[in-house]
């Protein structure tokens, strides 16, 4: 969510960003958030005006008692004011809410480093690290690679659960847990606090993360409680700071959560294909940074180049993709994919993304801190994927896999796999 200030003293950035993120459908929103703040404001005014009146009335109340004068007049005068200023109220807090739910639509300004385009399509290529490896024989995908090797089951999932779904079994299971472990210990390693959070959140917390459509296409809800499974453990590590404000000595904050994950995958993805590229349930292991607005550009490289250094200790060749203006989701001032390459489709596909909501996020969720000057500001926010193990066991079995059928297990991830070097038949 933008600041209001913005939208009251330079409406013309407002809308040039509109343009920019080709939502020019939006721009009438300006104009009814100005003529709310103003209403809003001569409000406020009143309210303030007959606070004072009521302070002067008061003070004469209390004048004439002493001077022994007749104090009917006053008194009457005196106990209409609380009503009035009641229903005053009354409007300032509903213009208060429309005008930050029209804020919420209006997407985040943008970081003057984004790269316009209309949509994914226009997204710019940063830099490819590692080459595909090249095989002398016919790949298979990592279904048939799965199956085959008898370590995961998605037929008996989908009748147990439905698409989305699945078993994992024996050493495919084991190396699930290799990576959770994996790339706990890189995020260790560079100073970022674990934690495993709740995997159920209310909805005022979704909120201040998500938009209501993507609630409505993403969440599952709890019935009859106030209650969400989690999509991310992003959003329950930020949830914790909602309402809060901080010292300046304690940032940045810097944690790393994991977490199973939930999601719906209602819209233009669906779940249509078997396997485990895109489900409803996965584990997923994310990093959070709360920091000071100077400091944000620095941890975005920090957090973007952790992934890169855990992809590339995996051994599986990836690209960074930044993200243009009309890709770029609302709460975003600036984001990036990170992608792997797929032997199979002879592409790049996602495995983790790189965000900085700058202050949109802390303003939604009304998280603060103190400043050097002494004064309350919103920090800024970022998130990143370390790894959602599905895609990279979907990664490490394509290019990993040898002539004979079995898959080699990444020299990094052998430790965790009981001295397994190799996956055979289950």
């Amino acid at each position: 969510m933008i600041d209001i200030k913005l939208v009251r003293e330079n409406p013309e950035l407002v809308k040039e960003n509109l343009k920019k993120k080709f939502q020019g459908e939006k721009l009438y929103l300006i104009d009814i958030i100005r003529k709310k703040d103003i209403d809003w404001r001569n409000q406020k005014q009143r309210v303030d005006k007959l606070r004072n009146e009521r302070n002067i009335i008061s003070k004469e109340i209390a004048n004439y008692k002493k001077q022994g004068k007749e104090v009917k007049k006053l008194m009457h005068a005196a106990k209409l004011i609380p009503n009035k200023i009641e229903e005053i109220e009354k409007k300032v807090n509903k213009l208060k809410e429309q005008i930050d739910e029209t804020l919420k639509k209006l997407p985040n300004i943008i970081h003057k480093s984004v790269p316009i385009g209309k949509d994914g399509t226009e997204n710019v290529e940063i830099k490819k690290i590692g080459k595909p490896k090249k095989f002398n024989f016919k790949l298979k995908n990592h279904v048939e690679l799965a199956e085959s090797l008898g370590i995961a089951d998605f037929d008996t999932s989908a009748k147990t659960s439905g698409n989305g779904f699945y078993y994992l079994k024996g050493d495919l299971a084991l190396l699930n847990q290799a990576l959770i472990s994996f790339s706990r210990e890189l995020m260790l390693s560079k100073k970022y606090d674990y934690i495993e959070p709740p995997l159920m959140i209310r909805e005022n917390i979704l909120r201040g993360v998500y938009s209501t459509e993507e609630i409505n296409q993403m969440s599952y809800k709890i019935q009859d409680e106030d209650l969400y499974l989690i999509a991310t453990s992003e959003h329950p590590l930020i949830g914790m700071f909602i309402n809060k404000t901080l010292r300046k000595e304690e940032l940045p904050i810097k944690l790393t959560g994991y977490s199973m994950c939930f999601r719906k995958e209602i819209g233009s993805h669906g779940i249509n294909e078997k396997g485990l590229f895109r489900t409803h349930q996965f584990n997923k292991q994310e990093m959070v940074v709360i920091c000071k607005p100077e400091d944000s550009y620095k941890f975005y490289d920090e957090i973007l180049n952790i992934s890169v250094e855990f992809y590339k200790k995996l051994g599986i060749p990836t690209r960074i993709l930044e993200s243009c203006s009309g890709d770029l989701a609302d709460l975003k001032a600036k984001g990036a994919d990170l992608e792997y390459w797929s032997l199979l489709d002879q592409e790049y596909k996602e495995i983790g993304s790189v965000t900085n909501m700058e202050e949109a996020q802390a303003r939604r969720l009304n998280i603060k801190y103190v400043d050097e000057k002494n004064e309350r500001r919103f920090p800024h926010t970022l998130n990143n994927t370390v790894i959602a193990t599905s895609r990279a066991l979907v990664a490490i079995l394509e290019n990993y896999q040898q002539k004979d059928g079995t898959v080699e297990i990444p020299k990094v991830l052998q430790p965790y796999m009981q001295g397994k070097k190799v996956i055979k038949k289950n």
